[in-house]
Order: C-alpha cells, then structure tokens, then sequence
C-alpha cells in the first residue's frame, strides 16, 4: 500500500522567532519512502535538522516577522495490514527492564503517575497482567474521555482528562500512559500521521497520537482514542508526554492562520 502524507501549516510572527519543528518522520520509517520526503518554508530561511534526545528528527529555523508557511511530505510503502497485537504478551518485572525503557516508567509532565496511582491499582491491579491488563486500560480511557475538539487544551495533564472526562487524541493517550506506568508498565508517547484507511472517514485530517507501551520484551502500539487495530499509522516523534514532541516549539509568540494534513491511500507513487 502506498500513502501520501504531509502537512501546510502557517504561522504569523510578529518579530524574528526561533522554531523547532517536529514535522519529519522518524528515521526508521524513512527506508520505506517510495517518494522523498520534502521540507520546506515561504519565505525560504535556512534550517538545519538535528536529533533530540529520543532520536526524533528536530528542524531549527528562525521565522521571519509576518507569515511563514511550512510544507513538507511524501510517498511511503506501507504494509497495509493492520496494527499487530499479541495476547500472550507478558509484563517484563522493573529489575529486568533494559536500562532504556526506564524513563518510560516515570512519570512526566502530562502523565502524573503520583496522582492516579491508587486509582490504577484500584481499578487494574486484579486484571491479568500483560496485554490484557493493557487493553483493558486502552478500553477504560477510549469509554471514559468524551473526543471534543472544542476542549482541547495545552494544560490538561492525564489527571486532568481523568477528572474532566472529556479531551482530545493527546488527552486518550495521556490516560492510558499514566495508568500504565502506574502499574509499572512502560509507555511512551507518539505522534504521527494516521489517515481513515479502512475506516468510515473521520473529518478533517490532524495528526495523531497514540501510544506504545513495551510488553514481552517489545514496545507494542494502543490507541486509546480510537481503540482498535488500524491501517497506515506514520510515527514521526516519540517522547515521554505531549511536551517531548510538539510540532513546533516556539521561542516567542506566534499565531497559527492555517493548518492541514494529508495523510491517504494513493494508487501511484507520482
């Protein structure tokens, strides 16, 4: 299956504004490009890529004062089968976990651990561990959060979608992280392209998040919010929360005038 993603996004600076943006897809996904992937800006600035600390492409650039416009995508092959799920995964102990899964554990800006931890044992302790124990926490957050773009806020932490019961996509993920390191159960956060492939379509394209949570000694994709296997999911950033990866980190004031995604099913790769 080939499918065409990418993004036009614009953003209104009043004075020269340092960005970095997380609009690249990961490293590990760029082997399957069947067309380059693009980045570019209007007006043209210079940008340079680094990698952060989890390994997702950074683009630094500096917007100049009035409107920049960023745009980028590409051509992947992807297999076209849905997410893999595997019931006989089990829950490695904390004293075996491999010394890089360990922040994963933690708890982070938006996942406050602390917070909701008695409530996951409460609610999840008795639950058999491993996948079960996992979906069973993807289907919880999926039934208690109500999806509504209206609410949606930069401030909401899990704890917060807890209590509200109402969010968007990152609001799903932020749940099910939390409950899961809680229980011990590394989750980290992702943030990528997720088009309606063989699905009713949805509205309009946004990019998506979603979580993997590592069991059997592998990190494995839950989607809180949409809570079931899906087609097509193009990882662009992985961090331990929302703040890790957002798609553009702004060192001074800016407002967003136009935003769209593509991300679909294409016949050929031209």
């Amino acid at each position: 299956m080939l499918i065409r993603f990418g993004y036009d996004i614009s953003l209104q600076c009043e004075v020269p504004t340092p960005l970095i943006c997380l609009l690249d897809i990961r490293d590990e996904e760029r082997g399957a490009l069947r067309i380059p992937e693009t980045a570019e800006a209007d007006p043209p600035v210079p940008m340079t890529v680094h990698r952060d600390m989890f390994g997702n492409r950074c683009r630094r650039l500096v917007a100049p004062a009035g409107t920049l416009r960023l745009t980028g995508g590409g051509v992947i092959d992807n297999p076209g089968t849905p997410d893999p799920e595997d019931w006989d995964a089990a829950e490695t102990p904390v004293a075996e976990l491999p010394d890089e899964v360990l922040p994963f554990l933690l708890g982070s800006r938006y996942c406050e651990t602390d917070r909701i931890s008695q409530f996951a044992w409460d609610m999840f302790g008795q639950v058999t561990p491993g996948w079960a124990r996992v979906q069973a926490i993807s289907d919880f957050a999926h039934g208690h959060i109500r999806f509504d773009y209206a609410t949606a806020s930069s401030f909401r932490t899990a704890y917060g979608a807890w209590e509200e019961g109402v969010g968007v996509c990152r609001d799903f993920t932020h749940l099910g992280i939390a409950l899961c390191r809680a229980l011990n159960i590394p989750a980290r956060y992702i943030n990528g392209y997720l088009g309606d492939i063989g699905v009713p379509p949805g509205g309009p394209m946004d990019f998506c998040a979603w979580m993997e949570v590592y069991l059997g000694g592998r990190w494995h994709v839950f989607d809180p919010r949409n809570n079931q296997r899906r087609i097509g999911r193009i990882v662009i950033a992985r961090g331990r929360d929302a703040a890790d990866v957002p798609m553009v980190h702004s060192f001074g004031p800016h407002l967003l005038t136009n935003f769209f995604v593509r991300c679909e099913e294409v016949a050929e790769p031209g």
